[in-house]
């Protein structure tokens, strides 16, 4: 019997940085944006929330992909309890930058893989810490001449000419940029060996 993980994985994201993450492992994968709207409810954890929504966008997916192994995510960036999402212009964005600035805030993401057919599910998250450099609002001004910050979670990307606001980070690199790789790859090898497993114990019987 074929594994699901014979088949290329379906990445739940329209982003570009998460696609240029998973090039990087090697997975054979494809492309499939999800519509799925977003909870903004924030009587959740800021970890339950960025679950929930990554697994609403790999559910919405892994309906038109039933035999495929979907992978939602979800970033937000918070400090003392604030969530900041994408800013809604570059007023709002540099508000974010200065509220950030020579402090240290959490990136968390979470990340859902499904597979409709096995009834499959596993949700996991990823944090990692990061401290600002202190910034003038020139600063900022010059940075965002360089970064649009509309499309980013905080207002602000790391792989974009990060060394100009970030001091530096303690955890996943890639976890800031929008998808954990690193744990990311532990749990498809948990799932595959898993599946072996039972492919094994199937022959058996």
């Amino acid at each position: 019997m074929k594994s699901i993980l014979d088949k290329p994985i379906v990445l739940a994201s329209a982003s570009p940085r998460r696609s240029e993450l998973l090039k990087k492992t090697r997975i054979a994968f494809e492309v499939y944006a999800s519509n799925a709207e977003e909870v903004k409810n924030q009587n959740n954890s800021v970890e339950m929330l960025c679950k929930l929504n990554a697994k609403r966008k790999a559910s919405w997916v892994a309906q038109k992909f039933p035999d495929r192994l979907v992978i939602g995510a979800d970033t937000l960036v918070t400090m003392n309890g604030k969530i900041y999402g994408k800013p809604l212009d570059k007023e709002d964005a540099i508000k974010n930058l200065l509220e950030l600035q020579g402090r240290v805030h959490s990136v968390i993401t979470g990340v859902a893989l499904l597979c409709e057919n096995l009834c499959f599910e596993s949700l996991f998250h990823v944090e990692t810490k990061v401290l600002f450099k202190e910034l003038s609002i020139d600063q900022i001004q010059c940075y965002y001449e360089k970064v649009n910050p509309l499309d980013k979670a905080g207002g602000y990307a790391i792989q974009e000419y990060g060394e100009m606001i970030i001091d530096h980070i303690d955890g996943s690199l890639s976890n800031v940029i929008g998808l954990p790789i690193e744990e990311l790859k532990m749990q498809i090898k948990s799932i595959k060996n898993s599946l072996e497993k039972n492919n094994n114990r199937d022959n058996i019987l």
